[in-house]
């Protein structure tokens, strides 16, 4: 009878342990996964910061080059791109719009792409931008891609000039052909064409 209690007693001391065992493993999870989703936000929020300091800086440029042209972030959340340039001239005339994404990440991906030419078209911009500190193997310095034009840092001022003077140039053309159907048409064929994109390339 008493090694009948003993035996009881120690099936019940080995549950009592699997159970602190259970729960202890259990803590020691749960801990891991913490540490885990605090390991992922921090870098997520390192990303951010990085990113938020080129869009800063590419603001601080463009505001100091373009005087009379109005350029506003984007709010966080919104659609439509990090800065939308407003060409103006002297008079206030307003000639377009340049809408502008900054990236700065390690590696290259093309689904950025395809997200700022959806930006594009809602924020109504002539041209799109993407400021990048990765670039496509194909691409040095600057190129148009699919209707987007993508450069490192170190350029986008001079294609941003080159961009503004194109869109100046091609307003006063619009005034010009302002009685003639075909002028929107013409517009976009210029804008889209191989013309344009060797005249940006020859003004940087």
């Amino acid at each position: 009878e008493c090694r009948k209690i003993e035996a009881k007693a120690y099936d019940r001391l080995q549950e009592q342990h699997k159970l602190k065992d259970a729960e202890k493993d259990k803590v020691i999870s749960d801990m891991h996964k913490q540490i885990e989703d605090m390991r992922r936000k921090i870098e997520q929020g390192s990303q951010q910061a990085q990113g938020e300091v080129l869009e800063l800086e590419l603001e601080s440029i463009l505001r100091r080059e373009f005087a009379f042209d109005m350029i506003e972030p984007v709010s966080k959340g919104v659609k439509g791109g990090d800065l939308l340039q407003t060409v103006k001239t002297m008079s206030g005339r307003v000639c377009g719009k340049i809408l502008w994404e900054t990236k700065r990440t390690k590696s290259w991906s093309e689904s950025w792409l395809a997200k700022l030419r959806d930006d594009q078209r809602e924020a109504k911009a002539s041209l799109a931008v993407l400021v990048s500190e990765a670039l496509p193997s194909n691409v040095r310095f600057f190129r148009e891609i699919d209707g987007i034009w993508v450069t490192e840092i170190s350029c986008a001022l001079s294609l941003a000039l080159a961009l503004r003077t194109v869109l100046i140039q091609v307003a006063s053309a619009r005034e010009v052909e302002m009685g003639k159907q075909e002028k929107m048409g013409l517009i976009y064929s210029y804008l889209t064409g191989p013309e344009f994109r060797n005249r940006v390339s020859a003004i940087v």
